[in-house]
């Protein structure tokens, strides 16, 4: 107390500490000052010795910094949980032998043996082998998750009933587990908006206090009482007001908050986004990979009088085999199972928000959205009853024309997640409007949104339009938090008030969101909305108390009481019911523990 105390006394910017360093150092001298008086044979001088007082003060202050001390270390139990998570030792082949090496001492490249029952110590991909993974610790996703060669686990994870052979692929701090515990580690040491509001009353409120004690006890001094009296009421002021209670108020809940909420596989990056987050009204979802699996497959291939499926699945197939688009993939997937062999492209270019233009064999084909083919003047006519039926469906259909004409339909069909309708549906309770953001056009968004349960709709937006969607919501004065997964949904994400990025979802968007959902569900969303919303209630009865508590406390402590015949606060029940102030905070900030999705 003392040193750091009077070291922010003397550069004239008070603290808490401040105020216990003076209050006992003036209790002590006034006690050495009484002890000298007694020596001298003023008898009358054994009234003002508080010796005892200033060591029980900074016992029970002491006694109330444990007890906090106690309390903060459950608010980062989440963190040492997730620690936990990994094994102190790892089963590797090497040179063929199999070896038990410590797991700090794996590297990239080493190939991991894993047993049934065996939690996995890093990052990697499956070689050989299949099992079952447990992954809830890490995405809170309760059902166990098949694993076969070529596939990603992940450090922290069980396998459940398999032999596998796994490629580590990264270690430590750089695996999913690694980065979970950085980002909670960082974000429970920031500030939420609201907690400046404490920091400003602090900074005020230290020298008031000062100044209050002083004219306090002055004026018990003038009034006829004794010095000892005075200075009785000096240290009760200066320790019962002692801002503890406020200093913890809004950094403890915002620390069990985002442990909480890493339990759930939910990552808050920092404070901000945990107090912003609760206050946005409207939520934009984009589909694929959000409200849907992300895996669509072709389930319907019309081809055109004059044309057959198989020219029509070899001709698309070959022009989209090296694009990554969701769509072309399910196309090209569909030819491999098929087992046909695919042409090479003389010329190849990708249309954004459009589709592809590829030449084969001399023959300029064309493969995309309804928009692509008004542009080029091509009738598609013939199968607009096939077309009506597909998007009917929810169907995303991918035309073709070949040679300048219509040569059929491609239909894809991306299923919604199981959770997709209850979560809608949970968000809509909490009094969220919930928005899809889609480039699919508007019969086929119309289909999928009316499964989800959902009546706003943006769709035929092209991937570099997303963030304007936002912002025009934005000027309609709605607080708009965005959910995706791609690396088109990055611009938005950053554009939003809150970006949420969901689990399976790319780097780029992971890097440019807000919060970050370790699993793939979406009922995360309303999960992340409700946490918030707690934490920021905890937050506001903290600071509520903790102002209560000094508004109450000081004048108790000044004597009002004892002005109209009152009890007279004694100094080591002044620094009491600062510890308890104290203490009350943590124990209520600790109640968001018992959070529940």
């Amino acid at each position: 107390f003392y040193t750091v105390g009077y070291s922010a006394l003397l550069r004239g910017s008070p603290n808490m500490d401040s105020l216990i360093a003076v209050g006992t150092t003036a209790s002590f001298g006034y006690s050495i000052y009484s002890l000298i008086r007694i020596a001298r044979g003023d008898l009358h001088g054994v009234h003002g010795l508080y010796f005892e007082s200033v060591g029980v003060i900074i016992t029970l202050i002491l006694l109330g910094k444990m007890l906090e001390a106690i309390s903060k270390g459950k608010t980062s139990q989440a963190i040492r949980s997730l620690m936990k998570l990994v094994p102190e030792t790892a089963r590797i082949l090497r040179e063929g032998e199999e070896l038990e090496i410590p797991s700090e001492q794996l590297k990239e490249g080493d190939i991991l043996i894993l047993r049934p029952g065996s939690r996995i110590p890093a990052d990697g991909i499956v070689k050989a082998g299949q099992s079952t993974v447990d992954e809830s610790m890490l995405t809170g996703e309760s059902l166990p998750i098949d694993k076969k060669a070529d596939d990603s686990v992940f450090a922290g994870s069980i396998n459940l009933n398999g032999a596998m052979q796994v490629v580590v692929s990264r270690v430590g701090e750089q695996t999913t587990l690694g980065e979970m515990i950085r980002l909670v580690e960082e974000a429970q040491g920031t500030k939420a908006p609201i907690a400046r509001l404490a920091d400003v009353v602090s900074g005020y409120f230290v020298p008031i206090v000062m100044l209050i004690a002083l004219l306090a006890a002055a004026a018990w001094k003038l009034a006829g009482e004794s010095w000892g009296f005075a200075l009785s009421i000096l240290v009760s002021v200066l320790v019962i007001a002692c801002p503890c209670a406020l200093g913890l108020a809004t950094p403890t809940a915002i620390m069990v908050g985002i442990g909480k909420g890493a339990e759930y596989g939910i990552l808050f990056k920092n404070g901000e986004a945990m107090e912003l987050l609760h206050r946005m009204n409207t939520v934009v979802l984009d589909k694929t990979g959000t409200l849907t699996t992300g895996k669509p497959s072709l389930t319907d291939l019309i081809p055109a009088d004059g044309f057959t499926r198989q020219d029509l699945l070899l001709w698309v197939a070959s022009a989209e085999q090296s694009s990554e688009h969701p769509l072309a993939r399910a196309i090209v997937d569909q030819a491999v199972h098929e087992q046909i062999s695919l042409l090479t492209p003389e010329e190849f270019e990708a249309l954004p928000g459009r589709g592809v233009l590829a030449k084969l064999g001399g023959m300029e084909l064309l493969a995309g959205n309804e928009r692509l083919m008004r542009e080029r003047n091509i009738s598609f006519g013939t199968l607009e009853q096939a077309l009506n039926r597909l998007t009917g469906e929810g169907k995303t259909p991918v035309y073709i024309a070949a040679g300048g004409v219509a040569a059929g339909i491609a239909a894809i069909a991306d299923t919604l997640k199981p959770d997709s309708f209850s979560a809608v549906q949970k968000l809509k309770n909490q009094g969220i409007e919930v928005v899809m953001l889609t480039g699919d056009d508007r019969r086929t968004a119309e289909a999928i949104a009316k499964e989800a349960g959902i009546s706003e709709i943006q769709a035929e937006v092209l991937p570099g339009d997303k963030a304007d969607v936002v912002k025009r919501l934005q000027e309609e004065g709605k607080r708009v938090a965005m959910v995706g997964d791609g690396i088109n949904d990055a611009p938005a994400l950053v554009t939003a008030d809150v970006g949420i990025a969901i689990g399976s979802g790319t780097d780029v968007a992971m890097e440019s969101a807000d919060v970050v959902l370790m699993h793939s569900v979406l009922s995360s969303v309303p999960t992340a909305m409700e946490l918030s919303r707690r934490t920021i209630r905890n937050i506001r009865q903290n600071l509520f108390w903790a102002f209560a508590y000094n508004t109450l406390g000081i004048p108790i402590a000044a004597g009002v009481l004892h002005l109209f015949g009152g009890p007279l606060l004694n100094p080591m029940l002044a620094a009491a019911a600062m510890s308890l102030s104290s203490v009350s905070v943590l124990l209520n900030a600790l109640r968001l523990k018992r959070f529940k999705e």
